[in-house]
């Protein structure tokens, strides 16, 4: 018996032996070829842990692989073949928002009006978006499309070669997602006070030990792949507020995004915010994100002035949201009164605001800016302490929208049409909405 324990032993030694110096072989030759062919790609790789580790090539990329004339058979990995050796990171990008982004842009009601390389190709909404996890159909047709190196999903934080966790760490690599137009995330936290102190520590400014948190700090405690924030996404949830003037003004935004119809209830489009967690549709998990960001908080201030600054942020929601709501309800109103034409893809006489820029008129684009730049910079400055993007790049702009969106509300109930179009219904004189 023990004879055959020994014989046993030795044979898995000589397998595990004979498959390390199988993946060494055969990562010595990636490594020679591409050292001629793509030698930055070497160099990152060579200062990785993975080629500390023994992680070659072909673990990534397949073995199938050997010459000029197959680089076909080179396989892109997904966030699966990161898993084989980090199950428990994969694990948790899997259930947080970061995962849905592409299935969030693919659900945007005209995404695909917009050129194939701003998405598909990666070089607009899909540059970031590519983040998201793809299903095999969607993997395959965009490899048919030449379009299938965004797949990876963990390489947009981690770059390649190095895949490094230290890179990943750093707030500049969120920059180039979580920046400009509508979610100007990076511009908010570099001029916080956050930000400065965490940019004098790189520097050597700041001690080491000093407390400078970084986006992770706060959106990925202790290392949790998830990234959650209480609100959501576009500052939405369910159940309503208890503040029933609030509560009316999100039933109207949500009306407006087209999760809730004109009689106020859940539409078909509730899957998709579900699929894609968008925002928080019940109290505790809603609940579970703020206390979360609560005990981060509490690593530096005391609880109350803590609990305090997050309740600001509330708040200022409830604000921007009196204010929207009462745009988007002018906006209706013409839709209502036939003063302007309902495009046919819309489910309600009702405005859309996730047509974005493609919306048919000037007074509905207004309201899209309104919404997804102005209002998301009011309430999102405040939460990242950035005074002049909470005030003057998102209160200020809001009330300016509404002016200007009231007064050219005004100016097509005067003349009966909006500008640039022809005549719908003739206005008696002195009507007003």
């Amino acid at each position: 018996m023990r004879r055959l324990v020994v014989c046993s032993s030795l044979f898995s030694f000589l397998l595990i032996s004979s498959l390390t110096i199988h993946a060494a072989d055969s990562g010595d030759k990636c490594v020679s070829c591409h050292t001629k062919q793509t030698p930055n790609i070497v160099a990152d790789w060579k200062q990785s842990h993975h080629s500390e580790a023994g992680v070659s090539c072909d673990t990534c990329h397949g073995d199938a692989h050997n010459s000029a004339a197959d680089v076909a058979k080179a396989k892109i990995p997904t966030p699966d073949t990161c898993a084989q050796c980090h199950e428990e990171q994969v694990a948790q990008f899997k259930k947080g928002k970061h995962s849905m982004a592409w299935a969030a842009m693919e659900a945007m009601p005209t995404i695909h009006y917009q050129p194939m390389a701003e998405t598909e190709g990666m070089k607009g909404c899909g540059s970031c978006h590519k983040i998201g996890i793809k299903s095999p159909e969607q993997i395959s047709e965009l490899a048919k499309q030449g379009n299938h190196y965004g797949v990876a999903s963990c390489d947009a934080c981690h770059t390649r070669h190095t895949f490094s966790a230290d890179e990943a760490r750093q707030p500049q690599a969120c920059e180039t997602c979580h920046m400009g137009f509508d979610h100007p995330q990076w511009e908010m936290y570099s001029s916080s006070k956050h930000g400065v102190r965490y940019e004098l520590k790189q520097l050597k400014i700041q001690g080491e030990s000093s407390a400078a948190p970084t986006c992770q700090t706060c959106h990925m405690q202790k290392g949790n792949h998830e990234v959650r924030a209480a609100w959501g996404f576009l500052a939405v949830r369910l159940p309503l507020p208890a503040d029933k003037i609030w509560a009316a003004d999100q039933v109207t935004i949500l009306q407006a995004l087209g999760v809730l119809d004109l009689d106020g209830k859940p539409t078909k489009l509730v899957e998709t915010v579900q699929a894609a967690d968008v925002a928080r549709l019940d109290q505790a998990s809603w609940q579970a994100e703020r206390d979360k960001m609560l005990n981060t908080c509490k690593q530096c201030h005391s609880s109350e002035f803590a609990g305090t600054q997050l309740k600001y942020g509330d708040d200022m929601i409830r604000n921007a949201d009196h204010l929207m709501a009462q745009a988007i309800r002018t906006v209706a109103g013409l839709y209502k009164d036939g003063l302007l034409v309902k495009p046919p893809s819309y489910a309600y006489p009702f405005p859309n605001l996730l047509t974005f820029h493609d919306a048919p008129t000037s007074i509905e684009q207004k309201l899209f800016v309104m919404f997804l730049e102005h209002r998301m910079r009011t309430f999102q400055g405040t939460f990242h302490a950035s005074p002049d993007y909470s005030m003057w790049y998102g209160w200020s702009e809001m009330q300016r929208d509404l002016t200007e969106i009231n007064e050219m509300a005004a100016e097509i109930r005067r003349t009966g049409h909006a500008p640039g179009t022809t005549s719908v219904k003739p206005v008696a004189e002195g009507t007003s909405h």
